[in-house]
This record gives C-alpha cells, sequence and structure tokens, in this order.
C-alpha cells in the first residue's frame, strides 16, 4: 500500500488535503496520512505547528518523520506557500534572479529543496516538494463564482473576483506582493474571508474541483501528477 505524508503549512491546506486531495488520490492507490501541520519551532521537546516561517524546524520535522517512516513504499510532500517563503530556504539567494519567472523560480527553489532534504533512510526520491504558487487562495480565483456557495448571494464581489483572475494568464501568477496576495485580494473583496479562510478556502476549493483547478494551474497539475504516479514507482 502506498502511503503519503502531506507537511501543510496551515489549516486551509491541512483540511484541503485531508478531504479534496484525499479523496482523490485514493482512487489511484495513494492513501493520505494526515495531513499534519508542518513545524515552525521546537521548545523544550515540543513541536509548535503551522504558520511558521522559519526553515529549519520544517526541515527538521521532515527529517524525523523519514526517521519514523522507512518504508520504500511511504513519501512525503509538502504545501508551503511560495509567498512569504522563510528567508533562511535554500535557493532563495540563486533563485531571486528568476523573480521574474514563477514557474522558473519554484521550479528552483523545489529543487534545492529537494536536495536539502536529502533521505538518509531511503530514497532521495520519497520526497516530492511542492511549493504553492503563489498560496493555496490562487486555487479560488479559478472558478470565483463558488464563493456564492459559502458566502451568499454576492454577484458583484464575484465580478471583482472574476476581473483580477482575467488579468492573468492562470490563478497561480496573482503575484505576491504583501497587499495583492491571492490572501489579500480575496479578504479586500471579501472581509469575512480572513477569519473563516481554514474552513471557506477548502469548502470553495472543492466546489471548483480538482479538474478546473489542475488545467487552469499548471504547477498544481504538475505536483499532483507526481502524487498520482507514486503506486507506479520502483
Amino acid at each position: 500500500m502506498t502511503r503519503l505524508y502531506i507537511f501543510a503549512e496551515g489549516q486551509t491546506e491541512q483540511t484541503y488535503g485531508d478531504t479534496v486531495l484525499k479523496d482523490h488520490l485514493a482512487a489511484f492507490g495513494v492513501y493520505v496520512q494526515g495531513p499534519i501541520l508542518i513545524a515552525h519551532a521546537r521548545r523544550r521537546g515540543v513541536t509548535h505547528r503551522g504558520g511558521g516561517r522559519r526553515y529549519l524546524p520544517m526541515k527538521n520535522d521532515i527529517l524525523r518523520f523519514f526517521q519514523q517512516e522507512k518504508g520504500r513504499d511511504v513519501y512525503f510532500t509538502t504545501m508551503i506557500d511560495y509567498y512569504a517563503l522563510p528567508s533562511d530556504f535554500p535557493g532563495t539567494g540563486d533563485a531571486d534572479t528568476l523573480r521574474h519567472l514563477p514557474y522558473e523560480r519554484v521550479a528552483k527553489l523545489e529543487e534545492r529543496f529537494a536536495e536539502d532534504i536529502a533521505d538518509p533512510w531511503g530514497s532521495p526520491t520519497r520526497f516530492i516538494p511542492n511549493i504553492q504558487l503563489h498560496e493555496f487562495e490562487a486555487i479560488l480565483f479559478c472558478r470565483p463564482r463558488e464563493f456564492s456557495s459559502f458566502f451568499g448571494d454576492c454577484p458583484r464581489k464575484v465580478e471583482q473576483l472574476e476581473e483580477i483572475a482575467k488579468a492573468y494568464q492562470s490563478p497561480e501568477l496573482i503575484d505576491d506582493d504583501e497587499q495583492t496576495a491571492p490572501s489579500k485580494r480575496i479578504a479586500g473583496v471579501f472581509p469575512d474571508y480572513s477569519g473563516a479562510k481554514s474552513s471557506a478556502g477548502p469548502l470553495i476549493a472543492e466546489a471548483i474541483g480538482i479538474e478546473t483547478t489542475r488545467n487552469l494551474c499548471p504547477h498544481f497539475d504538475a505536483w499532483l501528477k507526481k502524487l498520482e504516479s507514486l503506486v507506479n514507482r520502483p
């Protein structure tokens, strides 16, 4: 049986992994364990999880799970944001030269991430790094009308989000500035989203659906294909 651990940056990703991704991947024979909020600190033997902005606790947390789960049919992946990535994340200096090319830059960061998380207890291919472009909320721009299913009849607000989405080739390219990241734009139109994101985000993403998301988000699609194929890896 192929098992997959997902290290999620926050509760929104954790819930999405535990509902939408778990059900989808089970059809491919890949069974999600968790998902787990990734560590942001460890003090006096206690691991603190979720929302961290430091790389080393993340790395150590993943390596602890590698040590606990040494089976060749156990894999690990991440759902962490490209937006506000920790300053000590591997490869940030080199990748900054590709800032104008988001897909190339995130690929470089994932490459360095994989190199740094070398699995001493198994094959290096057990780790599938994933850095979300630019954050989970990009998915919600794939079909903004689904906000009505959570926030009620709000056609004008939905139109505002649709206008934002139309300005980009893909929702994944909505920029990562402090004021214009996907979650910031959504909160600017739906102020209540900020306090309800861990429940609203996954529900809206589920209503949008995996196929629509992967059709509009190439980086998400490439990651999902890797996860779907895990059961066939040698």
